[in-house]
Order: C-alpha cells, then sequence, then structure tokens
C-alpha cells in the first residue's frame, strides 16, 4: 500500500524548502492536503513528482515547487478571499483554503469542476467556491479579490481578471515568453498593476490566455 504521507513529507523536503519556502502555513497546507486525490486515477503514482500532472491538452497541474513559490511571494495573511483560476480538481485551492479567509475557483471544464466539488467537499475544503464557467472570464460575482492565482502560463493577461483585483490587491502570474516563463506578482495600484519579478518556471499557456492577435487592415 503506498504511503501518501511519507510521500508528502518528501515532496516538502525535497521540493519545497530547497526552493527557498519556508513559510510554516505553507509547509504545513502542503503536508495535510493530500495531493493525490486531487490527480487523475491513472496519475496517482506521479501525484508528488517534482514535474507537472497533464490533465488535458493544455492544461496542467502545477508542480508543487511552483505552486509554493507562487504562494510564498503572494504573502497570505490570512484574511484574504482568493481568486484561483484553473484548479482542475481542486489541488491548489485545497492548499490555499488553509492559508486565505475563502477561495473562488474557476474550471472551465464542466466534468472537473464537478468531479473538484466533490473531491474538495471529502477533504474538508469548505471555505472553497467552484465556479463554472471561461478561465479568461473569472468570476466577477463572488469579487473583488483580494489576491488572484493564475494556474497556468499566461501570455496576455486579460483585462476582465485585472477589473476583477481589488486595489491593493496582489496576482501571481506565470508569463510565458517564448519557451521561457517568468512569474511575477503584480499589485494594483491607482486601478493599474505593477509587477515585480519572482522566479523563473514554465507552463502551457491556459486558453484564453493566449496573446490576441493585432488585427490589420
Amino acid at each position: 500500500m503506498t504511503d501518501y504521507a511519507q510521500r508528502r513529507r518528501l515532496m516538502v523536503d525535497t521540493q519545497v524548502r530547497p526552493s527557498d519556502v519556508t513559510k510554516f502555513p505553507i509547509i504545513d497546507a502542503m503536508l495535510s492536503v493530500p495531493r493525490e486525490e486531487f490527480v487523475p486515477d491513472a496519475a496517482r503514482e506521479a501525484a508528488y513528482a517534482g514535474e507537472h500532472v497533464d490533465v488535458a491538452p493544455g492544461r496542467v497541474i502545477l508542480d508543487p515547487r511552483t505552486l509554493a513559490k507562487m504562494l510564498d511571494a503572494l504573502d497570505f495573511e490570512g484574511t484574504e478571499l482568493v481568486l484561483d483560476i484553473g484548479g482542475w480538481l481542486g489541488y491548489s485551492s485545497a492548499v490555499i483554503a488553509r492559508l486565505a479567509q475563502a477561495v473562488v475557483m474557476v474550471e472551465e471544464d464542466e466534468a472537473a469542476a464537478a468531479e473538484a466539488q466533490g473531491i474538495l467537499s471529502s477533504t474538508g475544503a469548505d471555505a472553497v467556491i467552484v465556479h463554472h464557467g471561461a478561465l479568461a472570464a473569472g468570476a466577477a460575482e463572488h469579487g473583488p479579490y483580494d489576491m488572484i492565482l493564475i494556474e497556468g502560463g499566461v501570455a496576455e493577461l486579460p483585462e476582465a481578471i485585472v477589473a476583477q483585483l481589488k486595489e491593493g490587491g496582489r496576482i501571481a502570474c506565470l508569463f510565458m515568453e517564448g519557451a521561457l516563463g517568468i512569474v511575477r506578482i503584480g499589485h494594483k495600484i491607482d486601478g493599474q498593476i505593477s509587477w515585480r519579478f519572482a522566479f523563473n518556471a514554465g507552463a502551457p499557456v491556459l486558453p484564453g490566455f493566449q496573446r490576441q492577435a493585432a488585427f490589420a487592415l
């Protein structure tokens, strides 16, 4: 029988802590949330590997290092309402729910959103609302949000998402520039996002977050 608790400890000790993520709430959340419950059954054995889990064309569950470093850079205080875009089966939202007051997870795959609802409920992540809809549209009816986390690559950030971030709020984006990716943390000041570099990573660009082609006459 697989000892998933041991795999979680190994994940934290070999992927999270060595990446300079040392805040206790993040470590505790990643030790507590059963990642194997939030991946497709066929990927359970790979749930704790140090790489993304492929779940659909152009869609992944972010590897533990990338997620942990994004959460670390966002700097939670515990009172935030968070928009988690592209959570698939809800792993990231379950982790964030242990760091923030409440989470709204947006998932456009109807089957994944329905399954996420059940898994989150069965694992006690009661502070998560699952919103089924286009990733690039966010979930304006539950916002505005103190924080936004985007679970995949971004070539261009939709204005609809920017509009849902509170003034003074923070957003974590993995901007893909060709094959290279850079995670930046944005602060919304006077309606505009001011970005700072956080770390390098990579992931497929999410549907709706591709660069929009310019129209020429």
